[in-house]
């Protein structure tokens, strides 16, 4: 393997994830090169490209948009979960699938048994009051095993049925349900032994339709023009059962899953994001992000040497109806910072969104969910309260990077 090579599979490890990567050790923050976080912003020459005036459609996309995209450089399946179990203790949980395809298509290998041009990374979390458990799993395949043997590769991601998997962790539909249906899937995942064995088994229903982010699934993520084809199902209700501390647990809540796919996702200059998924109590949900630096996108030489964020989001009605959020929409402000890993990273914010009527505070009850991966990152579940209030409004999930 060449030197090349070997340092953009280092980049691609460090890198995978939308909204997830965050190449950065247990001591020192994630550095920022001339390429942007994690490398997302160095060029992608060679994949295809998310651009705007593609859009995505339903039931007429379905089910190709759900199955891997592998002529893409990134791509995640992402679920989190809001549960309670039969005491009505509050319970988080994350799923998450990433694929980074490890070479431009022109420049693959012919498919053997050893050759592989995908990576593929899978992490889960449990958290519950102070305890916070997490496991990681690697896998590879061929881009060719997805439209071949593709139950045979140790990872992938195909349409119909739906069938996304690392080794045993898989996220399936339902076996009685239709081929071509993503309403109704079911999430396996454990890792450990005995006492030590925690993991999930959960059914998802989706109470919704699918939603789409930006411009008709087109999700901008820098001034430039960066972005990502980007849609999720924020409605499924989750029922199922939680193995933590040899004890298993029925649960139910609410869960959120992105999907998302791109080859060059940021800009060079930005430095990292904060991610948040909101359900509010009375139905409606709220998905917003920050990316730090690269310009607000208000255009001028200022705004870019300002080094100023990119924000966007969608707010989304009971229905399913999406409105599409600006960046000048959205003002986001860290209200208290907690020591994690060495780190200081906010776990209160202010979220303001004038268009909406929004004014809300955002709150990590438990500041230690740091994700102690190969590719550490921030992500927990978050409580939502009126600003000017403190009436509790819902709950969510925030991720960040780069801090």
């Amino acid at each position: 393997m060449s030197l090349r090579r070997m340092r953009y599979l280092l980049l691609l490890l460090i890198a995978t994830g939308m909204l997830i990567l965050y190449g950065c050790g247990d001591e020192d923050p994630a550095p920022t090169s001339s390429s942007g976080f994690a490398g997302l912003g160095e060029d992608a020459d060679g994949f295809e490209h998310a651009r705007p005036n593609q859009p995505l459609t339903f039931p007429e996309d379905f089910p190709q948009e759900h199955a891997a995209h592998p002529d893409y450089r990134i791509e995640w399946w992402y679920l989190t979960a809001n549960l309670k179990d039969a005491a009505g203790d509050p319970l988080g949980l994350q799923w998450t699938l990433f694929r980074q395809a490890l070479m431009p298509p022109s420049e693959r290998p012919a498919p053997t048994p050893w050759a592989a041009d995908q990576l593929w990374m899978a992490h889960m979390a449990i958290s519950q009051g102070e305890q916070h458990e997490v496991a990681e799993r690697f896998g590879r395949s061929h881009s060719q095993s997805q439209l071949s043997n593709a139950q045979n590769s140790q990872a992938g991601v195909v349409a119909s049925p739906f069938h996304a998997w690392l080794d045993d962790w898989q996220l399936k539909a339902n076996e009685e349900a239709a081929s071509t249906d993503f309403n109704h899937l079911t999430l396996t995942a454990y890792s450990g032994e005995g006492e030590s064995r925690f993991g999930y088994r959960l059914e998802l229903t989706a109470e919704g339709p699918l939603v789409l982010h930006g411009a008709e699934g087109f999700s901008q993520k820098a001034a430039n023009g960066q972005g990502s084809m980007y849609y999720s199902q924020p409605f499924w209700r989750i029922n199922g059962d939680v193995t933590l501390n040899g004890e298993t647990k029925t649960v139910s809540g609410r869960g959120w899953l992105d999907r998302e796919w791109s080859s060059q996702l940021l800009d060079a200059r930005q430095s990292g994001w904060d991610w948040f998924s909101i359900h509010f109590d009375d139905g409606q949900k709220l998905m917003a992000f920050q990316l730090r630096g690269g310009g607000d996108g208000s255009g001028g030489d200022a705004d870019q040497e300002q080094g100023t964020d990119y924000r966007s989001g969608t707010w989304i009605t009971p229905q399913g109806d999406a409105t599409p959020l600006a960046t000048d929409e959205i003002i986001l402000t860290p209200l208290a910072t907690s020591a994690v890993a060495g780190r200081d990273v906010p776990t209160q914010w202010r979220l303001e969104i004038p268009s909406v009527a929004i004014d809300i505070n955002i709150a990590a009850p438990y500041a230690n969910r740091w994700m102690t991966t190969s590719v550490p990152y921030w992500e927990g579940e978050v409580v939502v309260n009126d600003r000017a209030s403190g009436e509790s409004l819902g709950e969510g999930y925030l991720e960040m990077t780069g801090y």
